[in-house]
């Protein structure tokens, strides 16, 4: 069992920036095959994906809501994984969610997913 603790969640302005941060213990192995992904789940609407990356090589894939504005890394020593995101958008607003799963399997659905986080709030003010 992988448990996972996002924090960096808050209100920040339009325009502004946050890091949001996942860390990971327990029953898990960056050697084998491990993903990080990010989902986010707006006021009123499903979970959606945002982001994912890969704990060995840090190969990372982004949801069309977080490209070019979203970064997604990883600090194996820490055992955590972040999410960069600039130029905030009021859609931006939700609980962020990280989940863990072993590849292969379709990483923007949430299926793949065997742990999840708690979830930290993001507002993004007009």
């Amino acid at each position: 069992q992988v448990h996972l603790q996002e924090s960096g969640g808050g209100l920040v302005q339009s325009g502004g920036s946050l890091r949001l941060s996942c860390a990971a213990s327990g029953r898990f192995d960056i050697n084998h095959d491990w993903l990080t992904g990010w989902f986010r789940r707006a006021p009123g609407k499903e979970r959606e994906f945002v982001a994912a990356i890969k704990w060995s090589t840090g190969a990372d894939h982004y949801g069309d809501s977080g490209k070019g504005r979203f970064t997604a890394s990883r600090d194996n020593a820490r055992n955590t994984v972040y999410l960069q995101m600039n130029q905030l958008k009021p859609d931006d607003t939700g609980v962020y969610y990280c989940a863990a799963g072993r590849a292969p399997f379709t990483i923007i659905e949430e299926a793949g997913y065997e742990s999840w986080g708690q979830g930290t709030q993001v507002t993004v003010s007009a």
